[in-house]
């Protein structure tokens, strides 16, 4: 079969995504070909192998039975780890025509608050999980006045598969929700449509030109939208998927790069900035001719960790894609699609605390940001002043906005924010033949677009602005980093609160695993002096943390807005 043939359908769908996976499942001329390995890691290392023909019959065992005890349309919550059963129960949902609701396994540290959220806000009467979350999801919900229906997907027989009833599907039905992190308020339920993600689908097939037959290898948590989407699709696809737990590559990141380097086929991966760093720190070179592509998202990417991973390992610098994506927009909605990336630009500090994005060379005075790309096809994205909602030029600094057949409904049970964040309308324009209706969606997420390549600066709601200048969090985040081994990787927070005369600077600071409380003083002084000299402000406070302490969400980000809640409540 030739997907690439198959594309240009999946931009106009009239079709669900269950309808989508089984036409192509049919069009396979090899059910029997090994295409989903789930390796296992313990005091062996073991890999669990199926064929196209064993995935399509466990996806429809899952639907049999869910059709034995709801109805279509019903909502079904997946509570489980990164698993052949997670894509399975997903999958199997869409198979009966019901709406899975992608989350985790409640063990996971961290998350109560969130989960507690989630099923508070869209009520699933069922939940499906598999033989090693099931005991933790039982004992979560004994506490539960409501209890859902759980189903363990392990214990289901094959023979279930026979009766599943096919369901007629449009391509405007709500195919899943994806909840956001809850990074800058509690979370909330995308209503992602089957249109959406097919187009998306077809999106990334084009911007990253795939070559085929693809492989992707992937330890991202499969309740994050790019974990499921891109499980889903390489499943749907019908291509080459490896997985792992994030655990897996936490604990030894080398299992990551072997598994990635392991075959002589086109292999892709998708991570967050921080792998790249915890890669280059603990695994060992390897022969990545193979690889394709590695799409880094989720979290800004920084030039430290795009140098030390190539400083690392034998790797072409085009593989690397800084990528800016949106659970309301399926997943990716700008990547590189030139021959130079990952481009990384100095920017002057003095200028973009003043709005504007002036590259220079590498100095003291500039700051670094990777290039998240262009714009995927069929994607119009626009740079606006929030006041007025006019596009601004090129090189001056505003909101994300975007509007495309990827973007997503709403938000479930949310008509004032659905209305407030997706039906705008773009004012004075700079860029000729964007939408004119009212679908815009305002993300909420600043940038500047220089040379043609999107740079992402922050996000407006975490702006630190004292003394009327601008102030990016992670920039300061990122110099407090830097100036202190007594500093944990990845875990400081910056904020304002309120002042006597002004905003105030507040550095909540996580003590690295390693260090001593009796260190805390001296590496104070230090951060003091180097946000000062690189920012032109003095932190008013430095608080220090144990390891994990600073609050996160679901998605591992720091909770700047949470932690400065709980601050001002000390």
């Amino acid at each position: 079969m030739d997907l690439k043939a198959q594309m240009g359908q999946f931009l106009a769908p009239e079709f669900s995504l269950a309808q989508l996976a089984e036409r192509l499942y049919q069009a396979e001329t090899d059910p029997d070909r090994v295409v989903m390995r789930q390796w296992i890691y313990g005091e062996e290392e073991t890999c669990r192998e199926l064929s196209r023909a064993q995935v399509n019959k466990r996806i429809k065992v899952v639907a049999a039975r869910l059709q034995q005890v709801a109805d279509p349309g019903t909502r079904v919550a997946i509570l489980a780890g990164n698993s052949p059963e997670y894509v399975f129960g997903f999958l199997g949902a869409l198979y009966a025509g019901m709406v899975p609701i992608p989350l985790y396994d409640p063990n996971e540290p961290g998350h109560a608050d969130h989960l507690e959220a989630v099923f508070g806000d869209c009520e699933p009467p069922i939940v499906v999980t598999n033989r090693v979350s099931a005991a933790a999801v039982r004992k979560y919900f004994s506490a539960q006045r409501e209890r859902p229906r759980i189903i363990s997907l392990d214990a289901l027989p094959d023979s279930l598969a026979g009766s599943w009833t096919p369901v007629e599907g449009s391509a405007e039905d709500t195919a899943f929700l994806q909840y956001t992190s809850g990074s800058t308020r509690t979370p909330a339920g995308v209503e992602l449509t089957n249109r959406a993600i097919i187009t998306n689908v077809a999106q990334i097939f084009q911007a990253l030109q795939l070559q085929m037959p693809a492989r992707i290898v992937s330890w991202l948590p499969m309740h994050h939208d790019m974990g499921i989407i891109l499980a889903v699709l390489v499943t749907i696809l019908g291509l080459d998927f490896e997985m792992m737990t994030p655990r897996d590559f936490i604990q030894h990141p080398d299992r990551w790069i072997r598994r990635l380097t392991a075959r002589e086929q086109a292999t892709y991966s998708a991570i967050p900035n921080f792998a790249l760093e915890l890669a280059a720190r603990h695994a060992k070179d390897a022969d990545f001719s193979h690889v394709a592509g590695i799409i880094i998202g989720s979290e800004p990417v920084t030039e430290a960790a795009v140098d030390s991973f190539l400083n690392a390992f034998s790797v072409d610098r085009s593989v690397l894609r800084p990528s800016y994506g949106l659970a309301e927009a399926a997943l990716i909605v700008s990547t590189p699609q030139t021959d130079k990336r990952p481009v990384i630009s100095h920017f002057n500090r003095a200028e973009l605390a003043a709005g504007r994005a002036i590259i220079e060379d590498k100095s003291d005075a500039t700051v670094a940001y990777a290039s998240n790309g262009q714009c995927v096809p069929h994607q119009h994205l626009a740079i606006v002043d929030p006041e007025t909602r006019a596009e601004v030029k090129d090189g001056v600094i505003g909101e994300i906005w975007v509007h495309g057949p990827n973007m997503a409904t709403g938000y479930l049970n949310r008509p004032e924010e659905t209305a407030v964040t997706f039906r705008n309308t773009l004012g004075e324009r700079q860029q000729d033949g964007l939408p004119e209706d009212d679908y815009w969606m305002a993300t909420g997420d600043l940038a500047a677009i220089v040379d043609g390549e999107l740079y992402i600066t922050g996000r407006l709601k975490d702006l630190i602005v004292i003394a009327g200048r601008n102030h990016y969090p992670q920039d300061i985040e990122s110099t407090v980093q830097a100036a202190s081994t007594q500093v944990r990787p990845d875990s400081v927070a910056a904020f304002s609160v309120e002042g006597k005369d002004s905003e105030s600077l507040v550095l909540l600071v996580e003590r690295a695993d390693d260090a001593q409380p009796a260190g805390d003083a001296e590496a104070s002084a230090v951060i003091r002096t180097a946000v000062t000299s690189h920012h032109g402000i003095t932190p008013d406070d430095i608080v220090w943390k144990a390891p994990g302490e600073i609050n996160r969400t679901s998605s591992g980000k720091i909770a700047r807005r949470v932690a400065k809640k709980n601050y001002v409540g000390i």
